[in-house]
């Protein structure tokens, strides 16, 4: 029998996030929207005048923004925990409209802060009342020869919705329109493939399921290729045309830039994890050897190949392993946990409407929150530690700096929350070394966050970089060329261990992040630093906890790559990569020795 989910309202109310902590009514919400709409016009007013108090209209602006933001968080979490209410739709919909209002009537402050002489600009830097901005004004001065005459930035601006078109009409076809068959399920039966479904399916311990799972799903896109194959070169295009107008070598440096990421980071990641592919094959054949099966296909990667490990735990009992599993990282971190946990920063169940998945938002001036749809599984602790890694960096950036310098940057937005996941995973490790079995399944699923966080997005990474040169000179991003492209590459990661099924060729063209451009390579860069951090900490203990704060605290006040210094981590040099490849492998060898 089907269990209903529940109705927000009859959900236990301890177990909610608190938004009031944002705005403790909804009429003070309203009051707050509306006295900042107001203010898009006097930014808007500003335009002409910047070079007259330059300082003046930079920090307007940010005030606005600070607002914007705020009034954004508490429309968008309402809204996530439940889509259904209509006043919570119209309150995100009115909020994005002032978003974009404000957006748009500041456009003239950097090219107008640009046209002023670069001794002035540097002047007001320097100046006592501007120290909060100083990371926007070295930002303006390192992009000058990127940014455009005021009325050229304002058409690129306009136009941008136009230019993301590709990528709106992907999520069309692909969350919506898009003919999904029938294909068998674990009871012998038949049912319609999802999204949500296949990642069951493919899990399945029946090959049959995820065999036709497979090949259910990567021929369903196959055979809409042309479209979209269009939709993507039209997006690369874009990311191309960007690059070229704005006067980048080419469209990854233009991507890579505003993070100060120099593109050797990005080609430093292809080649460790290139020389690392060995050991992808020892995994494999471990992989092929526990399925028992003659010939290991892309399809078998996913089912779990230690079988028989029930980990259930509730939410308290995951609060209480997360806090354990955390405690090397001080007393300050865990207090700030246990805050988390007693006062309302956290929705924890599924309720009917609510947004799926999950993600921790922080909102500056008030304090992070921590969406969940939490299940009594490993799966769910282990994603509530992830969150709460992202939940603890915006809590001590926030803390530390001012708002223009608190926002960190993608390029690092993923090492704590991985940091933490690895340190559970340790721990557990440790809490179990009496069961086999149990360590067995926990060093499996260490080693899968390196398959599908380091190795298969350093895959993706690869085909990102190789589309878009194919773009640069000018060769046409057809189905054909892109998908031979995706299944050459299929073959040299996987080749060596596993049949290369052909339908993963259309592969490339169901991720949706290939719209984001150079994206997906932060996934594994992060992965990589985040070994390297918990590793130290557990091996260093007070001295790499203290760095590892710094860095939670230092935001966005200096580069990412500087930020990662702090924590003991330099990711212009290939090292973080090469050592997390080395845990890849001893992790591999732990696995054998118990097998």
């Amino acid at each position: 029998m089907s269990k209903e989910l529940k109705a927000r309202a009859e959900m236990d109310p301890g177990y909610q996030w608190k938004l009031e902590d944002i705005y403790a009514t909804p009429e003070a919400f309203e009051a707050e929207l509306a006295e900042v709409g107001n203010l898009t016009a006097e930014i808007a007013g500003g335009r002409g005048h910047v070079a007259e108090d330059p300082g003046k209209y930079i920090r307007f602006y940010y005030g606005v923004m600070q607002r914007v933001e705020k009034l954004y968080a508490y429309a968008m979490m309402a809204h996530d925990s439940d889509g259904s209410n209509g006043t919570y739709t119209a309150w995100l919909g009115r909020v994005q409209t002032v978003a974009v209002s404000a957006e748009a009537a500041g456009s003239y402050l950097t090219p107008e802060l640009l046209a002023m002489p670069e001794k002035d600009l540097k002047a007001l830097k320097e100046a006592p009342e501007m120290r909060d901005y100083t990371v926007f004004i070295d930002e303006v001065l390192r992009n000058r020869a990127h940014t455009l005459p005021a009325e050229q930035e304002q058409l690129l601006a306009m136009a941008s919705d136009s230019l993301s078109a590709p990528s709106q009409a992907f999520s069309m076809l692909s969350d919506v329109e898009l003919p999904m068959p029938m294909v068998p399920d674990e009871e012998g039966g038949e049912t319609r493939l999802s999204h949500g479904k296949y990642q069951s399916l493919i899990r399945s311990a029946d090959r049959r399921v995820r065999s036709e799972a497979f090949r259910g799903m990567m021929n369903t896109y196959g055979s809409f290729g042309g479209t979209i194959a269009a939709l993507y070169g039209g997006s690369v295009k874009r990311h191309v045309f960007n690059a070229r107008v704005r006067h980048y070598g080419s469209a990854l440096e233009s991507a890579l830039e505003p993070d100060q990421v120099p593109v050797s980071v990005y080609d430093n990641l292809l080649k460790e994890v290139d020389e690392a592919l060995p050991t992808l094959n020892r995994y494999l054949e471990i992989r092929k050897r526990l399925l028992k099966v003659d010939e290991l296909h892309l399809y078998d990667l996913y089912v779990p190949m230690i079988a028989g490990v029930d980990f259930s735990i509730n939410y308290e009992d995951a609060c209480r392993l997360v806090l354990d599993a955390l405690r090397p990282l001080g007393e300050e971190y865990g207090d700030v946990l246990r805050r988390a946990f007693r006062e309302g920063w956290i929705d924890v169940y599924e309720n009917r409407a609510k947004r799926s998945g999950a993600y921790s938002n922080g909102v500056y001036g008030v304090h992070p929150y921590v969406l969940l749809n939490f299940e009594n599984n490993l799966d769910s602790a282990s994603t509530l530690a992830h969150e709460l890694g992202h939940t603890m960096h915006s809590y001590f950036s926030d803390r530390t700096q001012p708002y223009p310098k608190a926002g960190y940057s993608l390029f690092v937005a993923e090492v704590a929350s991985t940091c933490n996941e690895v340190l559970l995973n340790r721990y557990l490790q440790r809490k179990y070394a009496d069961q086999p079995e149990m360590v067995k399944y926990l060093l499996n699923d260490l080693l899968e966050s390196f398959r599908t966080t380091v190795v298969r997005q350093t895959m993706f990474a690869a085909f990102e970089k190789k589309s878009h040169e194919m773009a640069e000179r000018g060769e046409a991003l057809t189905k054909e060329a892109l998908s031979e492209m995706y299944l050459e590459l299929n073959r040299h990661y996987y080749g060596g261990a596993c049949h290369v099924d052909e339908e993963i060729a259309w592969e490339w063209m169901r991720i949706p992040h290939f719209y984001r451009d150079f994206y997906v390579y932060k996934y594994a860069t992060s992965f990589s630093a985040a070994v390297t951090i918990a590793d130290r900490i557990l091996r260093e203990g007070e001295p790499a906890v203290k760095d590892h704060l710094r860095f939670l605290s230092l935001g966005g006040s200096v580069p990412p790559i500087e930020a990662l210094k702090a924590d003991g981590v330099d990711m212009s040099s290939p090292a973080p990569v090469h050592r997390a490849m080395q845990v890849f492998a001893e992790t591999v060898d732990k696995l054998e020795q118990l097998l």
